[in-house]
């Protein structure tokens, strides 16, 4: 016996005498299902099944917690900046009459950062990896965070300029999380439930918004004393000004908590199994990482772990592996993987020349199209429907008229019964029906209800009462959530290859926040459309809007036909349906997954 054999022979003595009676049964070791398989691609198989077979558990709460508590940090952003505006109105402007130009512009100013940062960061995790780069946008956001509670004004800073760079830094962070969060909790979740897992993740954001909320109204209380005397902008004395100036900073400052709590578990998650077998082409790496996510550890496998992989004895050889797998009659197909690159030389990285010949063939280029088309017309109509909380606010008692105190008080109420009322329950209504409906489904009835809901608050808005419109809006609400606003997110976190995966969703994710930068802008400033010149109340073309945010959801409902089903496919299932390249688990590892030119050319049709 050679002293190599000696070694593994040892290695599973000591295995066996740490098991319990019950075996790997009482105590699951997941490296021991790997270890005595000679076969790299069976290893491979029989990892990722573990993963996608595994029952929904404890170490699936956490992925769901730690990729989660991005988007309650990213909602909390975005949703205490339109509280804060109202309070920093009173210390910045005189009277509180900030400039409408200014206030649009602090709260499109995040989008603008997010386009980059899903671009950016969605890039970046296909080139680099996904672990390298998976919490610097947490980081970004903290700091973006802390920095906006020291902006001030003098004679040589203009606030409104500072805090507008702050926010684009912050909204770079934020958009980092949306390819990041979904690509991680979508290779690590189990098939059965993935679509539930990757939603509960993005469900953080109502979370996000009504923690926002609470905190201002927490905070309004506390500052009771100092804002109740003021009527209005004139009579906020320095007491008052004092109040709602330590009032936003701490509103907006609090918005950091959450992410520094998750900051350690996102440094230190294991890479993805998928990208590190697929893309890497390190096999021991990626089996011993999947086996210790499985076992319920958090952090990376040992190298003593993976070391162990590595010594393991390959006897079988690539050509003897893929005539193993392939199980059907001799064709073409050996020939063409046979003759394709070793299997120990290992695939190229992800490459823009690779991205642009494989989405320019309109059978993979209109998925991408649905994608990022169907979240383009969903976010112009998500972030328009705010245009019309005012008048909603107005109608069930909250629309803030009087003190100053009782301003920030019901606004803060209000919104947090809107919440409440239509986007929580939206959000939980798709993470529990998403693996059993499925996702296109409930993205294309989402998009067809919107269209008729809009058309309806469009053309019939002067026969709709205050109570018809906060019904109306609460629907929208819910159907937006239990509908394409979800959908959205998850799907590109699945329909893609691995070495697309993250480029492609921040892609997806991007053309989204350019839908909302049109609505808060564009579109935003149509609402009052010549109501001055021509002697009409204010709001007098949002029923003109609302009839423009309709075709935009009609457009959204045809684009999303381009769109896929997911349901209950594994990922490796879902690439080589939709995408034609061969599962390197039942050929070759490397002549696909993240082939070359040459390879991955030649196979992708088969």
């Amino acid at each position: 016996m050679s002293d190599k054999e000696t070694v593994i022979v040892e290695e599973k003595a000591r295995d066996n005498a740490n098991m319990t009676s019950g075996g790997n049964a009482a105590f699951h070791n997941f490296l021991n299902d790997f270890a005595d398989i000679e076969d790299p691609l069976e290893r491979r198989r029989l990892a990722l099944q573990k993963i996608d077979e595994a029952k929904f558990g404890w170490y699936h709460v956490r992925a769901i917690m730690v990729a989660g508590v991005g988007f309650l940090t990213d909602s909390y952003d975005i949703f205490a900046i339109n509280l804060g505006v109202t309070m920093m109105s009173y210390v910045f402007w005189k009277d509180g009459n900030i400039p409408s130009s200014t206030e649009t512009l602090l709260k499109v100013s995040t989008s603008v950062g997010t386009v980059v940062g899903q671009l950016g960061f969605g890039v970046l995790a296909d080139v680099l990896g996904r672990k390298k780069i998976y919490g610097v946008e947490l980081i970004i956001m903290i700091f973006a965070c802390v920095l906006q509670c020291t902006a001030g004004e003098s004679a040589g800073i203009n606030f409104p300029a500072i805090m507008t760079f702050y926010r684009i830094v912050m909204g770079i962070g934020i958009g980092g999380d949306y390819p990041l969060s979904s690509i991680i909790t979508s290779e690590f979740s189990t098939t059965k439930w993935r679509g539930a897992i990757m939603s509960a993740v993005f469900a953080n954001q109502a979370w996000g918004q009504i923690a926002a909320g609470i905190v201002a109204l927490v905070l309004v209380e506390g500052y009771k004393d100092q804002l109740k005397t003021a009527k209005d902008g004139a009579s906020c004395g320095a007491d008052c000004k004092r109040a709602c100036d330590q009032m936003w900073r701490i509103l907006i400052g609090l918005g950091c908590v959450p992410g520094c709590i998750a900051l350690y578990f996102r440094l230190t998650i294991p890479e993805s199994p998928r990208y590190t077998l697929d893309c890497e082409a390190n096999s021991a790496k990626g089996i011993a990482d999947a086996s210790k996510f499985l076992s319920g550890s958090h952090g990376e496998a040992g190298s003593d772990d993976v070391a162990r992989l590595e010594r393991t004895k390959t006897a079988v050889s690539a050509g003897e592996s893929i005539h193993r797998a392939y199980s059907g009659p001799s064709t073409d197909i050996e020939q063409q993987v046979a003759e394709a690159v070793p299997l120990d030389d290992g695939p190229p990285k992800a490459s823009f020349k690779d991205f642009w010949q494989h989405f320019r063939q309109w059978k993979y280029g209109k998925i991408l199209l649905g994608t990022a088309g169907s979240w383009f017309c969903l976010d112009v109509g998500f972030y328009g429907l705010g245009l019309n909380t005012a008048v909603i606010l107005e109608a069930i008692g909250y629309a803030g008229k009087g003190s100053i105190y009782k301003k920030f008080h019901d606004t803060a109420v209000g919104n947090l019964i809107l919440i409440c009322a239509g986007s929580l329950p939206g959000y939980w209504a798709t993470v529990f029906t998403i693996d059993i409906v499925g996702r296109k489904p409930i993205q294309l009835f989402g998009f067809f209800i919107l269209v008729f809901l809009f058309c309806l608050i469009g053309f019939d808005y002067h026969n709709l009462s205050p109570k018809d419109l906060l019904g109306l809006y609460i629907i929208c609400e819910f159907f937006q959530n239990f509908g394409p606003n979800v959908t959205t997110f998850v799907v590109p976190g699945e329909i893609f290859p691995t070495r697309y995966r993250s480029s492609a969703h921040g892609i997806s994710a991007a053309s989204g926040k350019i839908g909302a930068i049109i609505a808060q802008t564009a579109l935003g400033t149509l609402i009052d459309h010549n109501c001055a010149r021509d002697g009409k109340a204010k709001n007098c073309w949002l029923p003109h809007v609302m009839e423009i945010f309709a075709l935009f959801m009609l457009v959204g409902l045809i684009i999303s036909v381009l769109v896929p089903e997911t349901k209950r496919m594994t990922l490796e299932e879902v690439t080589e349906k939709y995408h034609d390249e061969i599962d390197p688990s039942k050929y070759r590892q490397t002549s696909v997954s993240c082939g070359s030119d040459t390879a991955s050319g030649e196979l992708e049709h088969v």
